[in-house]
Parts: C-alpha cells; sequence; structure tokens
C-alpha cells in the first residue's frame, strides 16, 4: 500500500486575512510525497527530507484523515521532499498537505480526478483539497484554512476562493513567467498579525473586484504594497520590480515577493527584475505557472 504524489507551490494575488477572499496562482515547484499505509501500524510518521527536525503534524494528519474518510483508518509512513522553500510565502504547506492526501489516495488504490460524474473516479481534487486544508487548521500552521493557496497548488492555475465557506470562486489558467526573490529570513503565516490585516480590508475588496474580473496581475500589484505594509514588509523590493513587471506581490505573509510577466510581452523584463533582486540578500528563483496542478506518481 504505497502511493507517491505530486503538488505546486504558488503565488499570491490576494491575501485572504483580511476578508476571508483570497487568490493564489500555481508555479512548477513542487512537493512530493512518498505514503506507505499498513494496517497493522500504530499512527502515522513523518519525515520532511530538507529539515528531519521539522514538525510534521501536517503531513501526519494527513495521512490518519484520509485514511480514517476513504480507507479502514490505517497507519503507517510520510515523507515529503520538496523544491518549495519552507516558511516563505510560497505556500509550502498548502504543497506538502495536497501532496501527501493525493499519496495517500493512490496508497489506498483510490483514483484522483476532477469530474465528481465519472464513476472511474473516486476522489475529486477538491474534495482532497478540502481535507489538507482541514488537516491544515488542525495543525495550527495557518489562520485562514488558506483554501486559497490549497486550490492553486492542487488544481494549478489561478484560483479565487472563499476562505470561510471553502468554496472556488473562479478559476482560470494562465501562462507567466516568474521571478521570486526569498530573504534570508522566515515567517510563519500562523504568526501573522490578523488586526492589522483587517484594517485594510477595503483594499482587499478592491483586490478582489480586480481578480474577479481577470485583472490578476494588477490585482497583485495592489496587495502587494497594501499588505507588505500591514504586515510591515519593506516595499521597495516590489517598487523596483514594478517597472519591469506586469504584476508584483509579497507572496502570502511573506517574505518572499513574487514578481510575473507575460512571457509574449515585449514590455516586461523579469531578468532585470531579478538582476535588481540578485543585489539583495538571499536567493533568487525562476519558475514559470502551471495550470495542471496535482498528480499521482507512477512507481
Amino acid at each position: 500500500m504505497q502511493g507517491r504524489a505530486a503538488a505546486l507551490g504558488a503565488g499570491t494575488v490576494l491575501n485572504a486575512l483580511a476578508t476571508g477572499t483570497g487568490a493564489a496562482f500555481g508555479i512548477d515547484l513542487e512537493t512530493r510525497a512518498t505514503v506507505e499505509l499498513d494496517p497493522d501500524a500504530d499512527g502515522v510518521v513523518g519525515t520532511i527530507a530538507e529539515d528531519p527536525d521539522a514538525d510534521t503534524d501536517l503531513i501526519e494528519r494527513c495521512v490518519s484523515l484520509a485514511t480514517d474518510r476513504w480507507g479502514d483508518g490505517e497507519g503507517g509512513t510520510v515523507r515529503t521532499d520538496s523544491d518549495v522553500p519552507l516558511a516563505a510565502g510560497l505556500k509550502s504547506s498548502s504543497a506538502a498537505a495536497n501532496a501527501t492526501v493525493v499519496a495517500t489516495c493512490a496508497a489506498l488504490g483510490l483514483t484522483v480526478g476532477d469530474d465528481p460524474t465519472d464513476p472511474a473516479i473516486d476522489v475529486t481534487r477538491l474534495d482532497a483539497c478540502r481535507l489538507g486544508v482541514e488537516a491544515a487548521r488542525d495543525a495550527g500552521v495557518t489562520v485562514t484554512g488558506a483554501f486559497d493557496d490549497a486550490t492553486a497548488s492542487m488544481l494549478g492555475g489561478v484560483c479565487v476562493t472563499d476562505n470561510g465557506a471553502d468554496e472556488l470562486r473562479s478559476r482560470a489558467e494562465i501562462e507567466w513567467d516568474v521571478v521570486v526573490w526569498t530573504p534570508p529570513d522566515r515567517a510563519y503565516s500562523a504568526d501573522a498579525d490578523v488586526a492589522r490585516c483587517a484594517a485594510i480590508a477595503s483594499m482587499a475588496d478592491l483586490v478582489a473586484d480586480l481578480a474577479l474580473d481577470g485583472r490578476y496581475a494588477e490585482a497583485m500589484s495592489v496587495n502587494g504594497l497594501a499588505f507588505s505594509a500591514a504586515l510591515g514588509f519593506d516595499p521597495d523590493p516590489a517598487v523596483d520590480a514594478m517597472p519591469h513587471a506586469a504584476g508584483v506581490s509579497l507572496s502570502g505573509t511573506g517574505p518572499s515577493v513574487v514578481a510575473v510577466a507575460d512571457p509574449d510581452d515585449p514590455e516586461t523584463d523579469l531578468d532585470a527584475v531579478a538582476k535588481l533582486w540578485s543585489d539583495r540578500p538571499g536567493t533568487v528563483l525562476h519558475a514559470t505557472t502551471d495550470s495542471a496542478g496535482a498528480f499521482v506518481i507512477d512507481n
């Protein structure tokens, strides 16, 4: 009873902390999970390859919830490895949860897909996503439930969600080049100042309107400036990038900043953004958007 799966990292269009409405987009950085189930095992033991001392409550909870709901309560082991930097605002928790839930379904012999009317589909990706969000709340790694981050990681594309109701409001496929700057510091979503974010709810409503109108890049830039101020991050990296990018934002609760551009737009230059950001401490990553989402890795 073994399953392997991968899920995406993601960048932010709208931070959901202010109003509960959020938006995010999948990028081609992956977290992979390997799950081995044993009906005789007492509980679940998790390992995170990049940090053996890291808290594994989230991925262990994902396996337990999945086997309780769709299996017979099997225990076992789960191991993740990832291209997504931890605690950097690039949705590492959502990616780990999604990969783990899909891998657990694979270990149970269940088919995960998108069409709930297809008799060949045992578990929809949205239901798998909701279970991962439930595990994240149980593990205390999120304030909002991060359904926006989770759907972008699971489904790919850009997703706008109601995080209070765990409902997908819209989804679109996009093709952007992406540059990410991650400073040396780390920030944890559960530590974010929710009250400060609530103070900019009117700006978040504006960002939501832009996103629901399909103006995702503009929405990002407004979100980035507003939430950098609310969460106490320096807006200079985003401002420096704006002349060269279609959109740029603080991702999640930071500290990463993400810039995007249509690869066919001659008025944008993400290489220039990368050069500017490479003068700052930290790392610069090049990526692209991904509209395919999470998938099972064939053994």
